[in-house]
């Protein structure tokens, strides 16, 4: 007996409050930009050029020392944080403690920033009476710059690229819709970062790109069901086709959702400091991304209207001929 988090008979009604979804989705894209453009994001040093590193010392230790041992070095902007050993929470053991600090790009060339390196690990070697260096990056202004670059360029070539499948798969209404509803994913989870103040870093663009994947993923799978039922039910109306189709892939959506759900919250909990932002933004982009699928994409689709004879080829189009194959 298969596992059906959903009856098969489910007849929910998606659209009886679209205009209502819809005005909440502008609403929070705006919100979104409002605080990107106010707030900016929390730049990590990926993309702001400056040193990390993990050490693990001995009991005794806190963040104020450390941050008094190494601020009389005059290092501008410095942060101090404890993290967990995830290695030591899950079998229950105590461990010595962990910090990552992270230090401000200096002024000047390579060898400035590779001398400062040697005295800070110096200054704590001195001050603490035991610690080990687990971790030690660095990255320059130069390569933060061209990586910040590279990042958005990597965004916008994955939503072009989602654009030009989906028009080629079905037809300009699909592909607008997917569209609207990845930049919708997005910005969004953009704006949550800005308004949480959360460190924005490379594995975070990471995330934003698996979202679009798992985005696309729910959207494909709605879409396809959709096409199928424009074919089989000529004659029924668009906004009745449309909720029977989703809540036709309900029970498969909200199973995968669930099942990634589960895994990205263990990793969450027991990760660890190192991945727990790339965690947080995959588990939102997994929440907003269910919710696009569904209440973004179809409603945008409901919105546009769609070619309801897929057996003509009257109106032509990338889609045409996709529309007429039988997969």
């Amino acid at each position: 007996m298969r596992l059906r988090l959903v009856p098969s008979n489910t007849s929910i009604d998606f659209f009886g409050k679209s205009r209502v979804a819809l005005w909440i989705s502008c609403f929070a894209v705006i919100l979104s930009l409002i605080f990107y453009f106010i707030n900016g994001l929390n730049y990590g040093i990926d993309f702001r050029g400056g040193t990390m590193l993990m050490i693990k010392t001995s009991e005794g230790s806190s963040i104020s020392k450390i941050r008094k041992t190494l601020s009389d070095l005059d290092l501008g902007d410095l942060t101090v944080t404890e993290v967990s050993d995830p290695t030591a929470v899950i079998v229950g053991s105590e461990s010595n403690p962990l910090y990552l600090i992270k230090i401000e790009q200096q002024e000047g060339n390579e060898e400035v920033q590779n001398q400062m390196i040697i005295n800070v690990k110096k200054s704590l070697e001195v001050a603490l009476n035991s610690v080990t260096f687990l971790q030690t990056e660095s990255v320059g202004s130069k390569v933060s710059g061209e990586l910040v670059q590279k990042a958005v360029l990597a965004v916008c070539l994955a939503v072009f690229a989602v654009l030009f499948y989906i028009w080629i798969r079905f037809e300009w209404q699909f592909s607008l819709g997917a569209v609207l509803a990845l930049l919708h994913d997005v910005i969004i989870t953009i704006g949550i970062f800005s308004i949480i103040g959360l460190e924005f870093n490379l594995s975070i663009i990471a995330a934003l790109l698996t979202i679009v994947g798992y985005s696309l993923n729910d959207t494909v799978i709605v879409f396809d069901r959709i096409r199928e039922n424009l074919k089989q039910y000529q004659s029924k109306s668009l906004v009745d086709l449309l909720n029977g189709s989703i809540n036709d892939t309900l029970s498969r959506t909200i199973m995968t959702s669930v099942t990634t759900l589960l895994a990205l919250l263990a990793l969450y909990i027991f990760g660890g400091e190192v991945i727990r932002g790339f965690t947080f933004a995959m588990i939102w982009g997994v929440l907003i991304g269910t919710y696009s699928s569904i209440f973004v994409a179809s409603a945008i689709l409901l919105k546009l209207g769609v070619k309801r004879d897929w057996s003509s080829s009257e109106s032509g189009g990338a889609g045409t001929n996709f529309g007429n194959s039988t997969e």
